[in-house]
């Protein structure tokens, strides 16, 4: 197994790990927190990371395939996501804070799709 593979693997299931602590610690507290914040954004930097390393080692493959898609999907939620939770922990607005999980939940099992195919993909190769 190669280094960059390894570090990709890593990386992504940071991502999982973060994103996956982030959101049940949220839900739990019941209101979103400036530590969830963080947990968001590291998250984001992890899978960005890992999917870019997993990118530059894709030979042939298509963006345009279901975990392609998915993947690149789950980006662009995680990154609206961590934005639109730095946004509403800025405004303080106690509703707004109070049901950010709800939102957070949908996102989280969003990003699990490309992570489970990635999972499934890999162990096809």
């Amino acid at each position: 197994m190669s280094t960059k593979l390894i570090m990709a693997i890593i990386t992504i299931t940071l991502a999982l790990v973060f994103y996956t602590i982030g959101v049940f610690s949220e839900r739990k507290s019941g209101i979103l927190k400036k530590p969830h914040l963080i947990i968001f954004w590291m998250g984001l930097v992890f899978d960005t990371i890992g999917t870019t390393i997993m990118s530059s080692m894709a030979k042939g493959a298509s963006l345009l395939s279901p975990h392609g898609i998915t993947g690149a999907l789950a980006i662009i939620l995680m990154l609206f996501h961590a934005i639109w939770a730095t946004v509403v922990f800025k405004g303080q607005e106690r509703k707004k804070l109070e049901n950010f999980h709800k939102f957070s939940i949908v996102v989280w099992m969003i990003w699990l799709i490309p992570y489970v195919l990635g999972v499934f993909i890999g162990m096809g190769a």
